[in-house]
Order: structure tokens, then C-alpha cells, then sequence
């Protein structure tokens, strides 16, 4: 197996050249971090320039390796989960969670993907009662999210072919008992790119 900085290294060469960051970095600018030997850098605009422009499962991969080489598990978590949605799609939402008074959570939850609550999408089972839908849960742009909070977050169906009805505006509700804890708002679904 490669180590850390060959990935890296071999993960820039699978983008074009023009290859642009929304940040403004560039593939010239990864180059010249890897002279420097600036790799969690390296890793970082990586990341951020395939955010914007499409790349493969592959370039994930090698990512999510060098990230665990590197003991850095939040991004080694994060570059999975983007590979996952290379091939299985991507729903995003606005979750808002119920407050402690409203018969929400008690806590907060760490946001990188490990929480995998329950969700009602629509969905119904063969008796015509309310079905829920496993999907872990990635928060954007927060490390956590507590009660009464709002954030953007990603969600990653067990069964992603059961999501497929959803479009941009549709509401669903995130339970891990009964009642529901939290409400969600699609602002985006895509396909895989596979």
C-alpha cells in the first residue's frame, strides 16, 4: 500500500489542470504545497477543489487512506462519505431540531456521519402506516448540533432507491422514537455519477 504522501500525490494527478477550487485554489497551487510538504494543506484544498468539480470513487479512496495515515479521522470520514455519495447520490436538507420542551433530543450529536436515525419520507408500510427510512446523518459547516438548532446536513439512505420520490421542498422528519425530534427540508437531490 501506498503511503500517505503518494496518494496525495497521485490523487492531483487524476484532476485537469484547470481544476479550480470555489476558493480559487488551483491544482498549481497543490503542486506547490506538496514541495512544501504541507500535507494536511495538501489534503485540504484537495478536498475542497473536488468539492466543486466532479472527480471519481477512486480519488475518494486514496483521499479517505491518506487521511487515516495522517490520524485524520474527521477527513478520513468525510472523504468516505463523499465516495459513498459518488456512487450512491446525494440528499441534502435543512434540518431543524425539536427543542427539549417540544419533545426533542436532550443533547447535541457529532455531526460527521456516525448518527443513523430513523426518517419519514413518505414512505408507507403494506397496512398504510407511517414507514421509516434508515440514513446517517453528516451536519455541514458545524462539528455538532443541539436541540433547537438549524444547520444544512447530508444524508446518506441505507436504501437509497426508496428516496429516489423526494424533490427540492419536500419536508420529512428525522425520529429516533416516537414522536419526531427533528424536521427537514430537501433543498437537493442528486444522482449518482458513477
Amino acid at each position: 500500500m501506498d503511503d500517505a504522501f503518494t496518494l496525495l500525490r497521485q490523487a492531483v494527478d487524476l484532476l485537469p489542470e484547470d481544476a479550480v477550487a470555489e476558493n480559487g485554489q488551483t491544482v498549481g497551487d497543490v503542486r506547490r504545497d506538496i514541495e512544501l510538504q504541507e500535507w494536511e494543506m495538501v489534503l485540504d484544498v484537495l478536498i475542497e477543489i473536488a468539492d466543486v468539480h466532479p472527480v471519481s470513487i477512486n480519488f475518494w479512496e486514496m483521499l479517505a487512506e491518506a487521511a487515516r495515515q495522517m490520524m485524520l479521522d474527521r477527513s478520513r470520514r468525510w472523504c468516505e462519505w463523499r465516495g459513498w455519495e459518488v456512487e450512491h447520490g446525494t440528499v441534502r436538507a435543512t434540518l431543524t431540531l425539536l427543542g427539549v420542551g417540544e419533545g426533542g433530543r436532550r443533547s447535541s450529536f457529532c455531526g460527521d456521519g456516525r448518527l443513523r436515525p430513523l426518517w419519514g419520507i413518505g414512505n408507507r408500510t403494506a397496512e398504510g402506516k407511517q414507514d421509516v427510512n434508515l440514513a446517517r446523518l453528516w451536519v455541514e459547516f458545524a462539528p455538532q448540533l443541539g436541540p433547537g438548532e438549524t444547520a444544512d446536513v447530508r444524508l446518506a439512505p441505507l436504501q437509497p432507491e426508496q428516496w429516489q420520490h423526494l424533490k427540492p421542498g419536500d419536508v420529512i422528519t428525522m425520529h429516533e422514537a416516537q414522536p419526531a425530534v427533528g424536521v427537514a427540508e430537501i433543498i437537493e437531490v442528486l444522482p449518482p455519477r458513477v
